[in-house]
């Protein structure tokens, strides 16, 4: 779908939070804090993945400057991405500083999304500093397909992280990728196992973003689709309920669990964007599907000045488009941007 990105005049930023010029109020920030990835999934990127220096990442101060000027602009929700977040040495420490806004009830919620492979290690820790769910990317329950999709991952390393983060405590809920001809027949099981075990699950639609070197006509599959044939052997109602992401949400009878869709191409939601995402060398993108940026690294390293940051956030606000152009089609085999996924943290 092509949403019009037209600017409409500057709102009035005096106030502590920030609107964007279609009057949406961003309250949700999603970080990058790696580009680097111990998988290779084939819808993602690439398999011969050339990653940043690590110079080039912000450190974990830089991250905190960035993350709390953003908190006292009436961020409520943070969420830790990558590539893959739990592959950064210095991680944790990451969480730890940030769980300080969670105490002080500067922010709802402090969050990360993983591919689960470091999780078993990593559960307990994430919930002592107070990270009280996490969602886990797993597509598959197979474990052959799981290392062909994934280009050589261990299913199993996955499923203990699950359990880990169970034991620990933490909600977890499981994001699917729906891939046409590959995972497709599995959605049904996969909706099972998780609600067996009390977690959610969201599809989500391929996104034309990145080289991967696969052809994403042959990977894409709709989820209206998708959703017409669940309705055969479930029931499901809609929800009024929402995470605070693009999700819509649905209760399946049988299952007495929920199950989210994430369509960027069947339905835009752009309607009702309330986040930004930050990458790991501190580009801060508007939207997911615009190459919109501003480069906070810069005004970072060139002054101490909390004032100077505070007014380039505020102004990078006013650049957020009205929505994406995501475009999947035989007649346009290329992505729709050229930048990977793991370098804006999904």
């Amino acid at each position: 779908m092509v949403v019009s990105n037209a600017v409409r005049p500057k709102q009035d930023q005096s106030s502590s939070g920030l609107v964007d010029p279609f009057f949406r109020s961003v309250t949700y920030l999603r970080v990058s804090v790696t580009d680097r990835c111990d998988l290779r999934c084939s819808y993602c990127m690439s398999e011969n993945m050339r990653f940043l220096p690590k110079k080039d990442l912000l450190s974990v101060a830089e991250l905190d400057r960035l993350c709390t000027a953003f908190i006292n602009r009436g961020v409520r929700k943070l969420r830790l991405t990558g590539g893959e977040p739990l592959v950064r040495k210095d991680f944790m420490s990451l969480v730890r500083i940030l769980s300080r806004h969670l105490a002080s009830g500067m922010l709802d919620e402090l969050t990360l999304t993983t591919n689960g492979t470091q999780l078993a290690g990593a559960a307990a820790g994430l919930a002592e500093a107070g990270i009280r769910r996490v969602n886990v990317s797993l597509d598959t329950l197979d474990p052959d397909l799981f290392r062909s999709t994934t280009r050589g991952g261990d299913l199993q390393r996955v499923l203990d992280g699950i359990a880990a983060a169970r034991k620990a405590g933490l909600l977890v809920k499981i994001n699917t990728v729906a891939l046409k001809g590959i995972n497709e027949a599995e959605i049904p099981s996969l909706i099972r196992w998780s609600h067996a075990l009390g977690m959610d699950i969201t599809l989500i639609e391929t996104m034309p973003l990145g080289d991967t070197g696969e052809d994403r006509t042959k990977q894409y599959l709709p989820l209206s689709e998708v959703r017409e044939r669940l309705a055969e052997t479930f029931t499901l109602h809609s929800l009024s309920e929402r995470s605070g992401g693009p999700a819509l949400y649905f209760s399946v009878a049988e299952t007495s669990g929920r199950l989210g869709f994430i369509t960027p191409l069947t339905h835009n939601f752009c309607e009702n964007c309330n986040r930004v995402r930050l990458t790991c060398t501190g580009r801060l993108f508007m939207c997911l599907g615009q190459e919109d940026s501003v480069d906070l690294r810069e005004v970072l390293r060139s002054t101490s000045d909390e004032a100077a940051l505070d007014a380039a956030i505020v102004n990078a606000i006013q650049v957020k488009p009205r929505g994406h152009d995501f475009v999947i089609d035989r007649m346009r085999r290329k992505p729709t941007l050229g930048r990977h996924m793991s370098m804006t943290g999904g």
